[in-house]
């Protein structure tokens, strides 16, 4: 399967191979993952990168890798999930995105998800996304209000897949939803 969505300046498309050195690389960088528990190993993202493979191959949407004609062939990921964990909003699509830091401030988190966005309800014909972050993440929440997601200020929730007591257990819901013609 050969997919890709095309912006005015970023390409959504399937993982290669030779995305997993750079995406490790993303993944092992602390302020990267500042909003997340840890780093990842490289056996740690590679397995993410497998399950956001699989995931296409299952439904047909995925975190697609993140690219920059020009300027670089991987920048990191963006996309659709069906969200894998029980909490009280779901089941659901998810929008996420994490882009290596060197490419952050240029708009293209914000342009990749608007074509995920675009994707999920005109291909999919999804009627909602959503999207979750911790309450301090306010870049990722910034994207989220600029790409037309609202917060759920009643869906704030513990994420089941931290641990308990860890400060960033508490996340915060946004969504979005197809627009009626």
């Amino acid at each position: 399967m050969r997919f890709a969505l095309h912006g005015a300046r970023v390409v959504l498309r399937d993982w290669r191979d030779s995305d997993l050195t750079p995406f490790a690389v993303l993944n092992a960088d602390s302020e990267v993952r500042r909003y997340f528990p840890s780093v990842l190993t490289q056996t740690e993202s590679n397995a993410n990168a497998d399950h956001f493979r699989e995931h296409a191959d299952r439904e047909g949407f995925t975190f697609w890798a993140v690219e920059v004609p020009g300027v670089a062939d991987f920048i990191g990921f963006t996309g659709l999930l069906r969200t894998p964990y029980a909490a009280h909003f779901t089941p659901c699509v998810e929008i996420g995105w994490r882009l290596a830091r060197e490419y952050w401030g240029r708009g293209y988190a914000t342009e990749a998800a608007k074509l995920a966005l675009e994707y999920g309800f005109q291909q999919l014909q999804l009627d909602k996304i959503v999207a979750i972050t911790t309450p301090d993440n306010l870049p990722s929440q910034s994207v989220m209000t600029r790409i037309g997601m609202a917060r759920d200020l009643s869906g704030d929730f513990d994420h089941p897949n931290v641990p308990a007591y860890h400060p960033l257990r508490r996340h915060v819901l946004y969504h979005i939803h197809r627009a009626r013609r």
